[in-house]
C-alpha cells in the first residue's frame, strides 16, 4: 500500500485580490505561507519518498514550506503538466471585472464547465489532457513501486487527478472544490485503487 497526498498551494497574492491567475507566476500571500505551514503540520506522520509540483512559484514555495515543516529532504520533480489551468484572456483580471465585461453567466460557464475554455485559455478537459498522462507515466509509477508521494499543485490540475483516481464524470468533477492548503490523503493498493480517502483539517 502507498499513500498519495494532494495539496493545493496556499493562498497566492492574486487569490487574495480575487484575480484570475492561471500560468502567471504569482507568489504566496502571508496567509498562503501560513496555510502551507499548517499543511506540513498535518502531514508529519507520513514519510514521503518523492514529491511532485508544478513549474509555478506558488506551488513550489508551498511544497518547500511543507517539507521544511515535516523535516524531510526528498527528491522533487517539477513539471508544467501540473500547472494550473491557463485562463487565457482572463489572467490578471479581477473576477468581478470579468463578469462586468463578459457577463456573469458566460464567466460562470468558462469557470465551471468541463470543456468550454475562456478566450485563448484552457478548459478543465484541456488541463486533464496534459495532467493525466503525466500522472499515469510518472506519479503512478512511484505508487506502483510502493512509494509515498506528495503532489503540491493547483485547483484544476488537482481536480484532474481526483477525477482520475475517483472515476468521476465531467459533471461530477466540476462541482468538486479543492481548498488551499488542505491535504487530501489517499491510501492506494498495488493497482492504484483507493483503499481509503481522508481530508485533513486542523482541529479547533
Amino acid at each position: 500500500m502507498a499513500k498519495l497526498v494532494l495539496v493545493r498551494h496556499g493562498q497566492s497574492v492574486w487569490n487574495s485580490q480575487n484575480r484570475f491567475t492561471g500560468w502567471v507566476d504569482v507568489p504566496l500571500s502571508e496567509k498562503g505561507k501560513e496555510e502551507a505551514y499548517r499543511a506540513g503540520e498535518l502531514l508529519k506522520d507520513i514519510r514521503f519518498d518523492v514529491a511532485y509540483t508544478s513549474a509555478l512559484t506558488r506551488a513550489q514555495e508551498t511544497l518547500r514550506i511543507i517539507l521544511e515543516t515535516i523535516g524531510l529532504l526528498i527528491p522533487v520533480i517539477k513539471d508544467t503538466a501540473l500547472n494550473e489551468r491557463h485562463y487565457g484572456a482572463l489572467q490578471g483580471l479581477n473576477k468581478d471585472r470579468a463578469r462586468e465585461k463578459w457577463g456573469a453567466d458566460i464567466v460562470h460557464l468558462w469557470r465551471r464547465s468541463y470543456d468550454i475554455p475562456p478566450p485563448e485559455g484552457e478548459s478543465l478537459k484541456d488541463t486533464a489532457n496534459r495532467t493525466i498522462p503525466f500522472l499515469e507515466r510518472a506519479i503512478m509509477g512511484d505508487i506502483y513501486d510502493g512509494r509515498n508521494v506528495l503532489v503540491v499543485a493547483h485547483g484544476n490540475s488537482l481536480r484532474s487527478i481526483v477525477m482520475y483516481l475517483e472515476n468521476l464524470s465531467p459533471e461530477e468533477i466540476v462541482k468538486v472544490e479543492i481548498p488551499t492548503g488542505t491535504p487530501i490523503v489517499y491510501d492506494l493498493d498495488e493497482e492504484g485503487k483507493i483503499i481509503n480517502k481522508e481530508i485533513r483539517h486542523l482541529k479547533d
